[in-house]
């Protein structure tokens, strides 16, 4: 009896290894699966990032005597207000009416649309701001675009880089879209609303109207029109 016990106990231990194996190969095999970019708001966006400092340098050669080049391919609109601690590198756009405030840094590779806020300690690189846009108190905005009148709370940022270093994939409910950047932080639909200290993980994509409760960690493609409780509680908008 006991060697029949041990026996049974043996091919118990065996017929577990193999479920764990088999879903092993399954979660490699999921994690292998990449779709075809088909989605074509995303695929513009992609290529914008792609060539933003090139897109950057030939708009502002041809932007109105509304604006002023202050520093060799930095164009401000006469009517943004700029701190005189902050810094913005080259190239940049600075569209009217937008402000500036004191401590902002913006690296270089911006294109920052009209009535948007960049403020105290805000670091921006490889953006497109769409006009409204509010990055208003300590956030970092990086190798990502931000749709018209997007707004990030308090210490929002977007995470651009893998910490394996490989190129970010955009994850969706039917595998992976390769985008060819190892650096991709937020693709952030219109009027999208993420509350304080957020973070986006690389290559995350939010669509319009939806907004994100404070202290999330978001990845992947969220829909428009809802709201992300957590990654397990994403609800349609009433």
């Amino acid at each position: 009896q006991a060697k029949a016990r041990r026996t049974g106990e043996l091919k118990a231990i065996y017929t577990a290894d193999k479920k764990v194996a088999a879903a092993e190969e399954q979660v490699q095999k999921a994690q292998l699966v990449t779709v075809k970019v088909d989605n074509p708001d995303v695929l513009r966006q992609i290529e914008a990032l792609k060539g933003i400092k090139e897109m950057i340098i030939a708009l502002g050669s041809a932007l109105s005597e509304d604006y002023t080049e202050i520093s060799p391919t930095v164009w401000v609109h006469k009517t943004a207000k700029i701190a005189p601690t902050a810094y913005i590198g080259a190239p940049a756009i600075i569209g009217a009416e937008t402000e500036v405030r004191h401590c902002a840094f913006i690296r270089g590779s911006a294109l920052v649309g009209e009535k948007c806020v960049v403020g105290n300690s805000t670091e921006l690189k490889n953006v497109i701001l769409f006009d409204g846009v509010q990055v208003p108190h300590y956030n970092y905005v990086g190798d990502s675009i931000l749709g018209y009148k997007a707004h990030m709370a308090a210490g929002v940022i977007t995470s651009n880089v893998k910490s394996d270093k490989t190129n970010v994939c955009i994850r969706t409910e039917d595998g992976r879209i390769e985008t060819g950047l190892r650096k991709l932080g937020a693709l952030v639909g219109d009027f999208v609303e993420i509350g304080c200290n957020t973070v986006l993980n690389p290559g995350t994509v939010i669509g319009r109207n939806t907004m994100v409760y404070p202290l999330s960690r978001v990845r992947g493609m969220i829909p428009a029109g809802h709201i992300y409780k957590s990654e397990t509680e994403i609800v349609l908008k009433k």
